[in-house]
């Protein structure tokens, strides 16, 4: 009970932010000369561009673009929210913001465009866990015959045992996801990856993740 009235708190908190953020910018876009229509296509304009970098920044490694145009429909949201605090005259509009808001649209677009469009990284399939190769038990050597004329035969020999130390093979594709990995990672902390972080990022065994780091070292 607690979690759904918790839940039910966060919206209706998340719609009068929404409320208030949208009729800001109306009516700074009113104030700048967008009249009628115009001036309510401004702020769907402006959340919309919000939330497509969001939903990109959540679904791609590399989110500097997207962090971007974040940046800015943010900028542009908050910048509404403070201009019609009292802090601007929405009776005599400077020209710099008259013309800001008349680009709004051009650059919308281009970021959007940019967003909805820009290749994904390719997905790497997460290669399944080895099946250790099971060694069948010899049988029993068969009693031996106490024969004058008969030489008993010698018990058949075993498959040789799989070398632990021999080399695993890392696909291409999985090491430049790798690569790319342990660059973000060197980029935010400083340090090189180690194997049980590349294990864990990738969702490979043991082995292959320690093959892997030794590749990238």
């Amino acid at each position: 009970m607690s979690r759904t009235l918790r839940l039910d708190a966060v919206l209706i908190q998340a719609v009068i932010a929404g409320a208030l953020s949208f009729a800001h910018l109306h009516d700074l876009a009113a104030a700048a000369g967008q009249d009628g229509w115009k001036a309510w296509a401004y702020p769907v304009s402006v959340d919309l561009l919000l939330v497509a970098a969001w939903r990109r920044m959540r679904t791609t490694t590399d989110n500097r673009a997207a962090w971007v145009w974040f940046v800015i429909a943010l900028t542009a949201s908050l910048g509404a929210n403070v201009a019609t605090a009292g802090l601007l005259d929405l009776h005599d509009v400077p020209d710099w913001l008259r013309i800001t808001v008349a680009g709004w649209p051009a650059l919308a677009f281009l970021g959007g465009t940019l967003l909805a469009h820009s290749p994904a990284p390719a997905a790497v399939p997460a290669e399944p866990d080895p099946v250790p190769a099971v060694v069948p038990d010899p049988e029993p050597a068969p009693a031996a015959e106490v024969s004058v004329d008969r030489v008993p035969e010698p018990a058949p020999e075993l498959p040789p045992a799989p070398d632990p130390a021999a080399p695993v093979a890392v696909p291409p594709a999985l090491l430049d996801h790798a690569r790319k990995l342990a660059d973000i990672h060197h980029a935010n902390t400083g340090d090189r990856i180690d194997a049980d972080t590349l294990r864990v990022r990738l969702g490979v065994p043991a082995p292959l993740a320690n093959a892997i780091s030794t590749q990238l070292a």
